[in-house]
């Protein structure tokens, strides 16, 4: 523990002696050499928010966390204490004031989901109520609902016959989510259920069926292709989208498509497509039961994770719901 210690501080120190080395070479500080070698999006973003971060100045550290309403004032002091002259280097305070929108609007975009995510779902208020009903109707707009509690609930997905039980885990968030979907891209999510009542095998490859042995080939054509429960796999790709905001591992895609703070619209656009996708990786990998929903959920994870590990990636839906939300 002692050792790892002393790295860290000598390792920091090191940093601290380029970086001086670099601004008496070139004439300027790190982020003027960030802004100017690197193109905006997460790489140069994410750049910059490490060197705030990391900054031995206070007005640095504290730059990453302030109120939107005074980012241009922070940006002046930082101008400042750098000794930056405005007129000079027009350009930085324009790229240091972009940056800082999205990594202050990250932050308070994690806030506004756990916001969400800690609100019970509540059968006494109106508007938790309308927005539960509403869900029914744009899914299943020719089906009227019979009453509220009822296990019509079960042929969208919900696991029994009042589905407040089952917004336990994600919250309103959960709603909210499951809501958007069907209303801003509901041919789309009309779809994905259909297919998820009414699941299909994926188109099987000359390739493949050259390998299965006679047994195995028999046994294919006899299996079931395994659908899932629609409502509950979104509230778990709810819980899989809010784990990706809250690592920071959606950072790559936020800062390569909000050109100014990623909003609560971004996020649930996100959620969007995450359910596109995993709904494609659900049929591609052919599960034999229920029960490897898990391991189903665990490798698409981990498949966005390493998508989301290249700089210039972003989760670019092309569907309905992403209509106005992407600019890369």
């Amino acid at each position: 523990m002692l050792i790892q210690v002393c790295l860290y501080f000598y390792c920091k120190f090191l940093w601290r002696c380029l970086k001086f080395v670099m601004r008496k070479l070139t004439g300027k500080c790190e982020l003027q050499r960030i802004c100017y070698s690197t193109k905006p999006g997460a790489s140069r973003t994410m750049k910059i928010e490490t060197s705030l971060r990391d900054s031995k100045s206070k007005l640095l550290q504290t730059s990453v966390s302030v109120h939107p309403d005074v980012i241009e004032k922070t940006i002046e002091d930082i101008m400042e204490l750098k000794k930056i002259n405005p007129d000079v280097n027009p350009q930085l305070g324009i790229s240091l004031q972009a940056c800082l929108l999205q990594i202050v609007g990250y932050r308070n975009l994690i806030a506004d989901v756990e916001k969400l995510r800690r609100e019970p779902y509540d059968s006494e208020n109106p508007q938790h109520e309308e927005m539960l009903l509403k869900l029914w109707k744009f899914l299943k707009p020719n089906t009227p609902l019979e009453s509220r509690i009822s296990k019509q609930w079960c042929e969208i997905g919900f696991q029994g016959d009042d589905p407040k039980t089952d917004f336990r885990g994600m919250g309103l968030l959960g709603l909210y989510n499951l809501q958007y979907f069907a209303e801003r891209d509901a041919a789309a999510a009309q779809q994905v259920l259909s297919d998820s009542l009414h699941p299909k095998f994926r188109d099987i490859t000359k390739e493949e069926i050259s390998k299965f042995s006679k047994t195995e080939w028999e046994k294919k054509r006899m299996d079931k292709a395994i659908g899932y429960s629609f409502a509950i796999v979104g509230i778990n790709i709810t819980d899989l989208a809010y784990n990706l905001l809250i690592s920071g591992t959606l950072k790559t895609h936020f800062y390569n498509i909000a050109p100014e703070a990623p909003t609560l619209s971004h996020f649930q656009q996100t959620f969007c497509y995450l359910m596109h996708e995993f709904h494609k990786f659900w049929i591609e990998e052919d599960p034999m039961d229920i029960m490897e929903f898990n391991r189903v959920r665990e490798k698409f994870r981990k498949r966005i994770v390493k998508q989301l590990q290249n700089p210039d990636m972003a989760l670019c839906p092309h569907f309905a719901a992403s209509e106005g939300l992407i600019n890369m």
